[in-house]
Order: C-alpha cells, then sequence, then structure tokens
C-alpha cells in the first residue's frame, strides 16, 4: 500500500465477544480514524485489559498518527502503521490481567 494510498475498511471480528475501537488503519490526519467493532484482546501473560472511560490525544498520537517527521515510520510502519490501535492516554477499568 503506498503511503498516500487509500485507507483500508476495517475487518470484521472474529465470533464472540467484542468491543468498539478506535483504529489507524494509515497515516493521515483525524479523517484516517475509524470506528470499529473488534474482537476483545486477552491479555498476554505482562498485560492487562482495560475498559477505557476517557481519552486525551497529546502530541505524540498526533505525530504517530500523521507519520511525521517521516523517520518515524521507520519504527511504526512504512507505508501503513504496523499496530491501528490509536492513543496512549487513556483512563478506565482493568477487565482482565495477565499471568
Amino acid at each position: 500500500l503506498a503511503r498516500d494510498g487509500a485507507c483500508p475498511p476495517p475487518e470484521a471480528p472474529a465470533v464472540g465477544t467484542t468491543m468498539r475501537a478506535v483504529l489507524q488503519p494509515c497515516y493521515g490526519g483525524p479523517e484516517v480514524l475509524r470506528t470499529a467493532v473488534v474482537a476483545k484482546p486477552q491479555p498476554a501473560p505482562d498485560q492487562v485489559l482495560v475498559r477505557v472511560v476517557a481519552a486525551a490525544a497529546n502530541p505524540l498520537d498526533w505525530h504517530g498518527m500523521r507519520g511525521d517527521p517521516y523517520i518515524m515510520r521507520l519504527s511504526s510502519g512504512i507505508g501503513v502503521p504496523a499496530v491501528a490501535r490509536f492513543g496512549v492516554d487513556f483512563a478506565g477499568v482493568v477487565e482482565a490481567v495477565g499471568s
């Protein structure tokens, strides 16, 4: 997928427990963010699953969303973001913990 290509639509979740999520399928401004119903993940041994109650955007989110400066794409995905999840500042309730 080219750097300025169209954003792909979100994939349908597998059957089972689902949740709503904000996804970033490609680089760009706020218009590239999508809300979608996704399969609820199971936390890995060193992770927690949090039901988000409030979220905020910071300069890191802004630059990551836009993929600017381009050098950031070396670690986050060259053509499209390697991970479609968006945002790092949030508050919520822990729903599950890994081992």
